[in-house]
């Protein structure tokens, strides 16, 4: 590493800042943005309107702008977007840096509620000045807590034209890195009311790795309706679900998002390499995966479900032609939605009926019956367009989007929006599409379900036991299945265990298993009366990661999702699911319960807790994420008077917006805590205590040494003595330093513990 390291500075030393000097794509100096098949392949599709396509090249050599979108779900967005727009936008706008005037960001014109923007300026320009770093910082912290995700302004376009209602069962077929899942995720908790939707989100990724990119962006929304698992797309497993009457049957799912694997000729703005490693036989390589992915996607979407099948590539053979042959084998089952007036403002072509295929010589076909048998291996009859005139105009292929760089400064896309109208032809059996009043259909399993039976399947059918080797490796094959008794442990009742398989064992992590607690578990005992949980708290929905021993963390998944996995355990790989709502505290027994609350879970749990909670104002939440161990005389009187008539242990400390005070916080707060002998403590994880305090008008701040500086309060008298506690939750512990009597500490901070580059 050290060499690495020195090898590096010599060459920023000889190269200069010639990557900042270039904006937010830059440090790419030694490729040059130039490719003449690129160029001569697209002039002859007629993809980009005459007279634009110098536009459009100029377009594609330029940075891609930054864009950050705001999490709509959560009830602190109209915060972050006023904090945004008060605070760093106007003073953005005021700003010149050496005579040139700073532009502002922007909202996109076509993204409702004002949740997203973009912005042009450089990694350099925000470095340099002071204003500009503290604005870097806001998006880093507020990345990392969950409440601003940095997304490619195309890439939200998906989950949108899905339309996700809170009852939708969604799958994600290739999922990774996760954005359009965390999208998906936010629109089905649209009701921050509701702790456990109806619907769920399960998240797939073939590459094992990568699927931790997946629960890394998931993991910041501290959802209980969210699975990812890891299985090869094209062959995803057929799940089954167990009704109410006890009935097994198959898993459709109500929205499919189909994102699928292409060259990516849209992102050479900024992914760079593209440029040189861009070639005609790419695309021909791909459209064989990219229909098996779509085909597979159709099968399992429920009859009046929507399916959004998207690429960020520009080729007709990746795009049109695969909705073309979709549409054609469907038979009239698949129709393709007319979705201009979804969003309104957003500019965009409609999809072409004719296009053209080129091999890596040069040579040009437009037919199927052109191309020589000898290349009937490489050149399918699916990449042609269709040659009844008629027929190709029912399939309405003009509803496709294409989305062109040099129209609104983004990057190129291509999205089509599928209404399943009847099974597919080789699927006789009819999924009923589930309806938002069905809620009586998933009541609570009031017994652990076995998975053992095997579902009846529609004709044509088969059920994959397995799916996927959860490796990212080319050629690998998907696995055939769990072999009968191979992990007897995984058909415990309320188990979930990791796939019996041991041929899946071998590529990426071997995952603990996921084991459901019964009604009657011991730990429920000291939780009921310490806690006092209300009757109707989802007990059988709570889930461990071990088999024996002291339980360490206790997660917590919606009954839907219960379901799922306890039906499909040996042919699901499950990486991650669940949100924290206890952890195990080594002192917490002799308070008079063995485990404390967790933060991530705590909107999910709150609405079931009875006791332990004390309503804080303002000013209390200041002093408790200001100073570590404040003194119960500390907080005012009414906070106080409450904390006095609760025992030690975890509480919840919970501030109710006053729609009289609007320039307070007007939305709600909840924070896990502990009532010690003589003081209270926040238990809240760095970025979220600063993500409340800027809500509550105090400006958190560290320089480039990485130590924190004390907050600007607005607050009556413009001050604020004490410095920012920004130590970070590790299970039940904040690292202080320089504690004094008061039990108040400043907390050291680490400077290179920022990991999400914004």
């Amino acid at each position: 590493m050290g060499k690495r390291s020195r090898q590096r500075q010599k060459n920023q030393a000889a190269g200069g800042d010639h990557r900042d000097n270039a904006g937010w794509g830059a440090g790419y100096a030694d490729i040059v943005k130039e490719n003449k098949l690129f160029e001569h392949y697209y002039k002859e599709q007629g993809l980009v309107p005459e007279g634009e396509f110098e536009q459009f090249m100029n377009a594609m050599r330029e940075p891609l702008p930054a864009t950050i979108r705001i999490t709509g779900y959560k009830s602190h967005a109209k915060e972050i977007l006023h904090c945004l727009k008060e605070k760093y936008f106007k003073d953005i706008e005021k700003l010149e840096i050496d005579g040139q005037k700073i532009e502002a960001p922007q909202p996109l014109s076509w993204y409702p509620d004002e949740q997203a923007w973009h912005t042009n300026m450089s990694r350099k320009i925000i470095r340099k000045c002071p204003l500009l770093e503290k604005f870097h910082q806001f998006l880093v912290s507020e990345t990392e807590s969950g409440n601003i995700s940095r997304q490619e302004a195309v890439s939200m376009i998906p989950p949108l034209l899905l339309k996700i209602g809170s009852h939708h069962k969604i799958l994600d077929m290739c999922a990774a890195p996760g954005s359009k899942t965390a999208q998906l995720i936010e629109m089905l908790h649209s009701d921050m009311d509701v702790p456990f939707p109806e619907g769920f989100v399960i998240a797939n990724d073939m590459d094992n790795k990568r699927c931790y990119l997946l629960v890394h962006q998931a993991k910041r929304l501290n959802s209980p309706c969210i699975m990812v698992v890891n299985h090869d797309a094209s062959c995803f497993p057929m799940m089954q679900i167990q009704d109410c009457d006890g009935k097994k049957d198959i898993l459709f799912y109500d929205r499919i998002l189909c994102d699928v694997p292409c060259s990516g000729d849209g992102t050479m703005r900024k992914n760079i390499d593209v440029w040189k490693k861009w070639t005609t036989s790419n695309s021909l390589h791909l459209h064989g995966l990219q229909m098996r992915i779509a085909v597979r996607g159709v099968e399992q979407l429920a009859v009046g479900g929507r399916m959004v099948y998207s690429t960020c590539s520009l080729n007709p053979i990746e795009d049109e032609a695969v909705i073309a042959a979709l549409l054609e084998k469907s038979e009239g089952a698949l129709e393709l939605v007319d979705c201009s007036s979804d969003l309104p403002g957003l500019k965009w072509m409609p999809g072409v009926t004719s296009w053209k295929l080129m091999t890596k010589e040069g040579k040009w076909y437009t037919d199927w019956s052109e191309v020589p048998t000898s290349r009937h291996t490489q050149i399918r009859p699916t990449m042609f367009a269709p040659t009844d005139a008629e027929k190709l105009a029912g399939m309405h292929l003009e509803r496709c989007m294409r989305i062109l760089p040099h129209h609104q400064n983004t990057g190129g896309f291509f999205v089509a929006v599928l209404l399943k109208k009847a099974p597919m032809p080789w699927n006789k059996r009819y999924p009923k599409l589930r309806k938002a009043s069905s809620s009586a259909e998933a009541q609570s399993q009031s017994s652990p379900v076995t998975p053992a039976e095997t579902p009846c399947l529609p004709e044509g059918e088969e059920m994959q036991e397995g799916g996927g080797g959860g490796g990212g490796g080319d050629g690998e094959e998907a696995q055939a299945g769990a072999p009968e008794g191979a992990s007897s442990s995984a058909k415990q009742d309320g188990v979930c265990g990791p796939p019996p398989s041991k041929k899946l064992k071998r590529f990426g992590f071997k995952e603990d298993p996921f084991v459901f607690l019964s009604e009657d578990d011991p730990v429920f005992s000291t939780m009921q009366s310490f806690y006092d949980l209300s009757p109707n708290f989802p007990k059988m929905n709570v889930l461990t990661r071990t088999y024996e021993g002291k339980k360490r963390h206790l997660y917590i998944v919606s009954k839907e999702l219960r379901n799922v996995m306890l039906n499909n355990s040996e042919r699901l790989k499950i990486i991650n699911t669940g949100v924290k709502v206890w952890s195990r505290n080594s002192d917490g027994e002799e308070f008079g319960c063995a485990f404390r609350l967790a933060q991530e879970g705590i909107y999910t749990l709150q609405p079931y807790i009875r006791s332990r909670i004390i309503t804080v104002s303002v000013e209390d939440i200041k002093v408790l994420l200001t100073q570590e161990n404040p003194f119960l005389s500390k907080l005012e009187a009414d906070a106080h008077a409450q904390a006095q008539k609760i025992v030690m242990g975890s509480i919840v400390l919970k501030y109710i917006p006053n729609p009289n005070k609007p320039a307070e916080p007007q939305c709600s707060i909840q924070l896990c805590g502990w009532r010690g002998k003589t003081s209270i403590r926040a238990f809240v994880p760095r970025n979220e205590r600063h993500h409340y305090l800027r809500m509550l008008g105090v400006e958190v701040f560290r320089d480039k040494q990485g130590v924190g500086r004390k907050p600007t309060g607005e607050e009556e008298g413009g001050e604020e003595e004490a410095a920012v506690a920004v130590g970070q939750e590790d299970d039940g512990g904040l690292d202080l330093e320089n504690g004094s009597e008061n039990g108040s500490a400043e907390v050291k901070m680490d400077g290179d513990s920022q990991g999400t580059s914004v």
